[in-house]
């Protein structure tokens, strides 16, 4: 079922209920600014708990607005609306990629309203957590048995390198998934395909303070749940061993196999590692 909340500045906001025990747990997705069809079902995790997948807004089934309100910081608000109109006193939130900083900066502003967090291969940006370009490349390299490894790999060090060719960027796209077949070729392709002109105002300049937020969320009284795909080459798991020990009550799980999307690359294990946490 698909309803909608209006943010404070009248832009309607979309989120998709589906049915689960126990109050929704909201799904902020990534990208940027990707809609939320991506995340599917997230594996059969409804069956433990009820989803709310939110479209941000200018995504999907919201409201387009002026780009400037896309900044990660100015959809603070738009996640307050989402809780007030769901009546829930505390969010339980999901944030993927991107949308991690998204969950970041609301539980800076709004620790009270707050009370858990999944984060799935987080993006460290908004925490301000560097990324090695040696650890991507040994997360890689683990990859090399794969019939397309050598194209990807030279692409990848192109990118490390500097290049912006969008063919880089496409030839990169087996080390995002744990499996790369016809399924995650599809997928792939259909997630480029939902992306936004204006994703990147996402990340505008101002949107992310990262020394402000590490200092607020230190003190947050949740319990907080990383995520990470142990052959996730855009966020390695030592990057998100940095996220999860940024949290007072942070753990980090892996999912053996897994990339950026692991609902997607295995969904059995994905549901039996983040069940437990969300129930």
């Amino acid at each position: 079922m698909t309803t909608h909340a209006v943010a404070d500045d009248g832009t309607r906001l979309a989120f998709h209920l589906l049915d689960g025990p126990g109050e929704p747990l909201l799904c902020l997705p990534g990208g940027p600014m990707l809609d939320a069809a991506y995340f599917r079902d997230l594996g059969g995790l409804a069956s433990h708990r009820a989803l709310a997948l939110l479209d941000p807004r200018g995504t999907g089934g919201s409201d387009r607005a002026d780009p400037a309100t896309y900044r990660c910081d100015r959809q603070v608000p738009d996640v307050e609306a989402v809780r007030r109109h769901l009546g829930l006193d505390r969010l339980a939130l999901l944030g993927h990629s991107a949308g991690a900083n998204l969950a970041y900066r609301y539980a800076e502003r709004h620790p009270d309203r707050v009370e858990r967090l999944l984060l799935v291969a987080p993006s460290p940006r908004g925490l301000g957590v560097a990324v090695p370009d040696d650890a991507r490349s040994a997360v890689a390299a683990s990859r090399s048995a794969e019939p397309w490894y050598a194209d990807a790999a030279a692409a990848l060090a192109r990118v490390q390198a500097g290049s912006e060719d969008p063919a880089d960027e496409r030839a990169v796209a087996p080390f995002t998934h744990g499996r790369w077949d016809d399924e995650t070729r599809a997928y792939d392709r259909w997630m480029d395909g939902r992306r936004i002109a204006e994703a990147w105002d996402f990340v505008a300049e101002g949107a992310l303070d990262p020394d402000a937020t590490r200092a607020a969320l230190r003190a947050l009284d949740a319990d907080v749940l990383v995520l990470a795909g142990s052959v996730d080459v855009g966020n390695p798991v030592v990057a998100m061993a940095e996220v999860a020990a940024a949290f007072p009550r942070g753990r980090l799980v892996v999912q053996e196999g897994a990339g950026h999307f692991s609902w997607v690359d295995d969904p059995e294990a994905f549901v039996a590692l983040v069940a437990p946490f969300v129930s």
